[in-house]
């Protein structure tokens, strides 16, 4: 299972259902801002950013930091671990849930940590308890946002073991809070209300169609607003998520925090540097999220970041025999347009009497982008396409929204989504949308519908509830060296994000080269090899170190 990276509507763990308009997938906030709103709450949790001295310091010489006295509460918890069955939240994680090797518990943080006496939230745990000489836990949070970090866990937990941090962490997965078995839920649509959604296509550009798409947004809000309550939605930014982590680190008894985040982690990883850097052990970032983009800007860049990896696999495709695609990759774009561009008016159907639609055809292809590997069944699925059968694209799109065969669905697009509408500030005025949508178009050509883009503005502009971060420079003085790792061609979060998130932290760059969304602790060696030694031993690649991925 790869980290997920949710980039505005398809795009392997990515997407989000119910948005429509499909060409411009904006990135999913994986984005930036996050800590500036966290500055007004400073005081309440100690966290005043710049408060500490020396960026790139050693944390083991600092002590943590103190929690205000009104979260002592929180702080202090003490924890009753016990079997993970009822987290479970589908059919994958029952069954790896059951495994006696984990254990689970629920974190109590205040809702707003303005009013730490006011509503509570649950945030959901998920442990490998460490076998060897224990350093302390490593925390984990695999993107989204929305995703959930229980289940990742559950799925990676053995190799992690097996790499040897299982010997020296409790290796804990946890849901942000709104998302897996986190408590409330984010909860938008129901699962009829998904299917139906897949199937909608908002081509058209007029202003008929334009006011079609943003009533179809709008009505998403309206629902997420009916079904969560504003209060809630208010507070499951990643400001917020920041402020739990710490409480975390605290209630499972570690002084410093160890921490893996990937995708949209890295955001997560970022914003808790901001506001904890005292407290940070490592941090280790894969798959960078830039803080100081704006939504234009990273969901231009991300789209730009898929079309790279179309190109790839097109060129790999047009290189072999039976290549739906043709000989010429130049002319790949071309090709793929004509048979998918077709499916806006013509949806082919699928053995379960499903149709598949042009947005699930699109997000089944994203999907595939996301690692070389899924290339030749990528190749497989256009062909089928363009011979009439749905199958194989509905099958990657279904993993995308975690769609089960009985037509059951997680909320981590739902999540996804209410979150991506707190951790910035929305693109409210048409021109804008309308911006956003032409340049999206521009940078990924074969996800356009070839009628123009359509300048809708998306659920975000009708959010209830206003952001709570917007694109900034980290200040991250007082933290110790940290470890960014970024894929040359990462589709979803573009390496010169990496490059530039290691530039503003004061921390070390591993280069991947590769064709995949993230690296480590994925099973090659030579990442691994840096990851571990830095998590376990607080050793850092030497400058300019770099490591290759074995083709697909």
């Amino acid at each position: 299972m790869l980290p997920v990276m949710l980039p505005r509507l398809p795009r392997p763990r990515s997407g989000h259902a119910g948005h429509a308009v499909p060409p411009v997938r904006r990135a999913g906030r994986r984005r930036r801002g996050r800590v500036a709103g966290a500055v007004a709450l400073a005081a309440a949790v100690t966290m005043l950013v710049g408060s500490c001295s020396g960026a790139g310091t050693s944390s083991e010489q600092q002590p943590a930091a103190q929690p205000a006295p009104e979260l002592a509460q929180f702080y202090d918890q003490q924890l009753s671990w016990g079997p993970c069955a009822d987290y479970a939240r589908s059919d994958d994680d029952r069954q790896a849930f059951a495994d006696p090797q984990f254990d689970c518990t629920r974190v109590t943080v205040p809702q707003d940590y303005a009013q730490p006496d006011g509503e509570t939230m649950q945030i959901a745990l998920l442990r490998k308890k460490a076998t060897g000489n224990k350093i302390g836990s490593l925390f984990t949070d695999p993107g989204g946002p929305g995703a959930s970090g229980t289940s990742f866990m559950a799925s990676t937990g053995a190799t992690w073991a097996d790499n040897g941090l299982g010997d020296r962490f409790d290796l804990i997965g946890f849901d942000p809070r709104g998302t897996g078995a986190s408590e409330p839920a984010i909860d938008c649509q129901t699962d009829e209300e998904v299917d139906d959604a897949r199937t909608k296509v908002f081509a058209d550009p007029s202003p008929a169609g334009v006011a079609a798409a943003e009533a179809f947004n709008k009505q998403f809000a309206d629902h997420c607003t009916e079904r969560t309550g504003a209060d809630v939605l208010a507070h499951v930014g990643t400001r917020d998520v920041a402020q739990d982590m710490d409480v975390l680190r605290a209630a499972v008894g570690d002084e410093k925090m160890t921490y893996a985040g990937f995708s949209y982690g890295t955001e997560l990883g970022t914003a808790y540097a901001e506001a904890f850097p005292q407290n940070v052990r490592a941090l280790l970032l894969d798959g960078a999220v830039d803080p100081t983009q704006t939504t234009m800007d990273s969901t231009v860049k991300q789209n730009a970041g898929f079309q790279q990896a179309f190109d790839a696999f097109a060129a790999d495709c047009t290189s072999k025999p039976n290549c739906p695609l043709g000989t010429d990759p130049a002319q790949a774009t071309r090709a793929f347009q004509t048979i998918m561009q077709p499916l806006i008016d013509q949806p082919v159907p699928t053995s379960d009497g499903r149709m598949l639609s042009f947005n699930d055809a699109q997000t089944g292809v994203s999907q595939a982008l996301y690692v070389s590997q899924l290339w030749p069944a990528l190749q497989q699925g256009i062909s089928q396409v363009a011979n009439g059968n749905g199958d194989f694209l509905m099958t990657l799109a279904d993993l995308y929204y975690q769609r089960d065969q009985q037509g059951r669905y997680t909320n981590m697009l739902e999540a996804f989504q209410a979150i991506t509408c707190v951790n910035q500030p929305p693109l409210r005025e048409p021109e804008e949308a309308l911006e956003l949508a032409q340049k999206a178009d521009e940078a990924a050509p074969f996800r356009s519908t070839g009628r123009g883009p359509v300048g809708a503005r998306d659920s975000c502009a009708f959010w209830p509830v206003p952001p709570t971060s917007e694109p900034h420079t980290p200040q991250v003085e007082g933290l110790p060296p940290v470890l960014v790792v970024s894929v040359t061609g990462d589709p979803a979060t573009p390496y010169q994000a990496g490059v530039d998130l290691a530039d503003q932290l004061g921390g070390s760059l591993l280069k991947v080269n590769g064709e995949q969304h993230t690296a480590a602790l994925q099973g090659d060696p030579c990442v691994d090899r840096y990851a571990v030694d830095y998590l376990i031993d607080l050793k850092l690649p030497d400058e300019g170190a770099e490591c290759t991925l074995a083709p697909a």
